[in-house]
């Protein structure tokens, strides 16, 4: 293995150690979930707001700020802090919920991802904590007076962090084994002045013992009590399913423990009677109003923390660490000793000196040791740098699940009963889903909880550094315990039902070239994918190809706002809308299933015939989409693709330049006929067409590969309108901005598109920032920002398409530059720009992603972490919605590898 951590990994695949067992998988924001929601009318935000999470115990999860948890989320750990101004003891993030934001949810607070391999043997996260009392009110009060049009006030809007008042908040994890967790805790005062913080690293069981449930994980009540047998401030726990566990808590001068139960308030809330007498908000209690009589002076509870105040001078740090290590066995009597045995022995000891500073140190050298091999070699330091934090971000924001709809939906036999009317609500056609897991979320504050086509995005960089887990999450939302009988993907817990893009199997697909890419072919993992994506290509063709013509009205598609209606309300009456981008994602679809379909050929002929079953499909979209005798979706004037209205007898093309004209480019394959030689089934098949199909020969072309094999590309736009629309992609003033691929061209910025249906007139303008209408809740904007995903899949298009025409295509980029490029250089130019978003300009300055941030005082503090948001500014690059979506905006890390020779999206590295 090239690394130690390389190794781990194997050990974990093999089911040697249980590496992953511990991982950042608490939650940031369980409160105001849809699974902790049983209100009348699906109010969530409101149901379970942030001002019971103290109080309140959770149905369906935990969260907490920095923190770790086993794959269960059955023990949990993190930190609680106060400034000694606070009005509540800061446990948790604190952000705006959906109604209280001027655009949508949002979180207030700043914190970084600073580390972490994918076995979480090391990881590293930091929370800026001002001195002086969080504004809890005044945030939500002035983001209220806001509307769309005004930007959010944010936290450093407020002036709280000027002077560098604030306490950074660094907590370090490392693993001495599987069951053995090292976590240091460091606090400095980056402030002018002295200031005081109390600080309680806390460790806690998640109810499951209160609700009368039956379904697995449900257990009798456990227990954390002090540890007599030990010295110093050392507890033990007992767990039905959980082997037993001691943490031992550094002991420092007036360093106390406390203890309480993880159960609600009742009576504080609710006016009912409480459980116990010593409740979730025990140490809130405690520690900010001084009611000693909260916690538990016999020693014991489900919940416990060590409370540490500190007076830090300007430029200080102090420390606490932390060990959570499993009990060993006790050894037979008869065992003798041997220097193996003691070896053993001595690590398991929950030591906080020599030995935790030693295995703290070399598992930071270990993952610098797996990254130096993973990051490319010619990278910069800034470009690295970029590649790391997205890396850490997307290992920190897998989550522990938890949402089992049919008990959901019927609810609890002793606390939660929801009304009636629940059962034919929410979700209510999704009782057999059943989520215990851990999966990969958008953002674990603003968006905890899966959502299917972000999660096929993250998998691309996931399966960089740990391919087995990128195939893992990718193949178990196809299991018969989320995917629905009809063959449908959950979409997200708000609603199941809607519809999202169709990219899994594209992700599937590139996960195995990736992995194919370094030495090994997992044919079975393929093989299980393609079988169950057959029934979810089924579902989609009959939910949205509703009239049997190859195209197709999708409804959402993920894409918002971006179209001149919202698409996933209802049209006007009697209205159809053909889309350009719906039907170029099912082409999509359709020619990633061929691919895989031939790539299992290879090794089982069987699969050629659902190969020639693709391509049939593949070429009749191509031709509706381009060759029937009303033209298909095509202008040809303008030299785009629109989606077009039926309606009142008349076909209306809606003339907005949007992503909606750039997404039937990545509808494209690349045949080799060498391949298909060997599959004579599936070229009888493609020699039929030709021969009876005539109209379709000018969408299929014939080439020469490099190594002198002949070759076929299957695309959507011929070459004389790929060039068309590629002149429209890269002219700076339509689509290509200094840092990317804009969603909606910047030519409506002085021309808004316009269109009058029946009297009411409808308008899509330019609006490279956050969004302008409250559609979609307005915390969402495809109107001209730049999205990852979208820009991924076009450079990956580019990339195939080089890999057909090579330097016989050559274009004008920048158009109108007089700088001619291959599509390959084309390609790099465009990752080159959206990589520009976090890297500081030569000259110096704030990361473009940053600017808006409003962050002062020292700017090296500011500057030196980068925030992966949702989408960026079109003009600007200016990061906008949830700042913590290192989900697909990880994606970046694989860009920047691209622009250093590495191809990632299966078509063969440039020699």
């Amino acid at each position: 293995m090239p690394t130690p951590e390389h190794q781990r990994l194997q050990q974990d695949t093999a089911r040697e150690k249980n590496w992953k067992r511990w991982g950042p998988y608490l939650s940031e924001r369980q409160w105001g979930t849809v699974r902790e929601d049983y209100s009348p009318g699906g109010q969530s935000w409101s149901d379970f707001p942030h001002d019971h999470a103290r109080s309140r115990a959770y149905r369906w999860g935990e969260d907490g700020l920095l923190g770790f948890t086993d794959r269960q989320c059955r023990l949990c750990f993190s930190i609680a802090l106060w400034n000694g101004n606070d009005t509540i003891l800061k446990e948790r993030l604190f952000g705006l919920t959906g109604p209280e934001g001027n655009h949508g949810e949002d979180v207030k607070e700043i914190y970084y991802y600073l580390d972490s391999t994918p076995t979480h043997s090391y990881a590293k996260a930091m929370y800026r904590y001002p001195h002086a009392r969080y504004p809890y009110r005044e945030l939500v009060k002035t983001n209220a007076q806001r509307g769309y049009l005004d930007p959010e006030y944010e936290i450093v809007d407020t002036g709280l962090f000027h002077e560098n008042r604030f306490f950074d908040v660094t907590a370090t994890y490392a693993k001495a084994d599987a069951n053995d967790l090292l976590i240091e805790i460091e606090v400095t005062n980056h402030g002018p002045d002295a200031a005081e913080i109390t600080m309680l690293p806390t460790l806690w069981f998640r109810n499951t013992w209160v609700w009368g449930c039956r379904h697995e994980g449900c257990t009798a009540k456990p227990r954390i009590q002090i540890d007599a047998d030990a010295q110093g401030h050392a507890v033990k726990t007992t767990h039905d399913t959980l082997e037993p566990f001691t943490c031992v808590f550094e002991q420092q001068d007036n360093s106390e423990l406390l203890f309480t139960e993880n159960e609600t308030n009742t009576e504080k809330l609710f006016g009912g009677e409480n459980f116990s007498a010593y409740t979730k908000d025990a140490f809130h209690r405690y520690v900010v109003d001084g009611e000693t009589a909260a916690v538990n002076p016999k020693h014991y509870g489900t919940k416990v923390a060590a409370k540490y105040h500190w007076k830090l001078a300007p430029g200080e740090t102090r420390r606490a660490r932390v060990r959570l290590t499993e009990i060993p066995e006790s050894p037979a009597v008869s065992a003798k000793p041997t220097k193996a045995k003691a070896k053993k022995a001595a690590i398991s000891r929950p030591d906080l000196t020599s030995d935790f500073t030693r295995v703290l140190e070399l598992r930071r050298d270990e993952a610098n040791q797996f990254y130096d091999h993973v990051i490319p070699q010619n990278e910069t330091d800034a470009q690295r740098h970029v590649s790391r934090s997205a890396y850490a971000g997307l290992m920190w924001t897998k989550q522990f699940y938890h949402y089992i709809v049919a008990d959901w939906l019927d609810g609890d036999a002793d606390v939660m009963t929801p009304p009636e009317s629940r059962k034919s609500g929410r979700n209510c056609d999704w009782r057999h889903l059943y989520a215990r897991d851990i999966l990969s979320m958008p953002d674990k504050w603003e968006y905890p909880w899966f959502a299917a086509w972000d999660l096929a995005f993250h998998m691309i960089p996931a399966a960089r550094i740990d391919p087995e887990f990128a195939k893992r999450q990718l193949m178990v939302l196809l299991r018969e315990w989320y995917m629905h009988p009809n063959g449908q993907l959950p979409a997200y817990e708000f609603y199941f039902d809607d519809v999202n893009p169709p990219v899994h199997a594209w992700a599937c697909l590139r996960v195995f070239q990736m992995e194919a890419e370094a030495g090994r072919r997992d044919t079975m993992f393929l093989k299980q994918t393609f079988q169950r994506l057959l029934l979810n290509f089924t579902w989609w063709v009959n939910r949205v190809d509703s009239n049997g013509d190859n195209v197709f009205a999708g409804g959402f598609l993920g894409l918002d706002n971006i179209g001149v209606f919202d698409r996933s309300k209802g049209l006007p009456e009697g209205a159809q809308l053909e889309q350009a981008d719906g039907t170029a994602w099912m082409a999509f679809y359709c020619g990633t299933m061929m691919s895989m379909a031939l790539e299992l050929a290879r090794d089982d002929k069987s699969y050629s015939d659902m190969a020639s079953k693709f391509l049939d499909h593949f070429i009749r979209i191509i031709d509706a989409m381009n060759g029937r005798e009303e033209g298909g979706l095509w202008d040809e004037e303008d030299g785009f693709y629109y989606d077009q209205l039926k309606i009142d007898g008349e076909t209306v093309p809606m003339r907005v330049r949007s992503l909606v004209g750039l997404l039937p480019l990545i509808a494209v394959e690349v045949l080799d006929e060498e391949l298909l030689d060997g599959l004579p089934g599936f070229r009888n098949r493609l020699e039929w067409f030709l021969k009876n199909r005539h109209n379709l020969v000018t969408h299929i072309l014939f080439g020469e590969s490099k190594a002198g094999h002949r070759e076929l590309l299957l695309a959507i736009p011929t070459r004389e309108r790929l060039e068309r629309v590629l002149k429209v992609l890269l002219d700076e003033n339509e689509f290509l901005s200094k840092f990317g691929i804009r969603s909606l061209s910047k030519a409506h910025e002085a021309e808004p598109y316009e269109v009058t249906v029946r009297g009411q007139k409808h308008t899509v303008a330019y609006v490279p920032g956050e969004s302008d209408s409250w559609m979609f809740g307005g915390n969402s904007n495809w109107r001209g920002p730049i999205w990852f995903p979208t820009n991924y899949l076009l450079i990956e298009a580019l990339h195939r398409y080089h890999e057909f025409f090579g330097d016989t295509f050559q274009i004008e980029c920048p158009t109108g530059s007089g700088v001619m490029m291959n599509l390959r250089d084309v390609a790099s130019e465009i990752n080159r720009r959206l990589s520009n978003i976090f890297l500081s300009p030569e000259g110096g300055g704030a990361r473009p992603c940053l600017i808006g941030s409003g962050m002062t005082g020292d700017e090296k503090l500011w500057q030196e972490h980068v925030l992966f948001y949702e989408y960026f500014h079109g003009d600007t690059g200016e990061g906008l919605g949830a700042s913590h979506q290192t989900g697909w905006t990880a994606l970046i890390a694989t860009c920047i590898e691209q622009l250093h020779g590495r191809i990632s999206e299966g078509a063969p590295p440039e020699a």
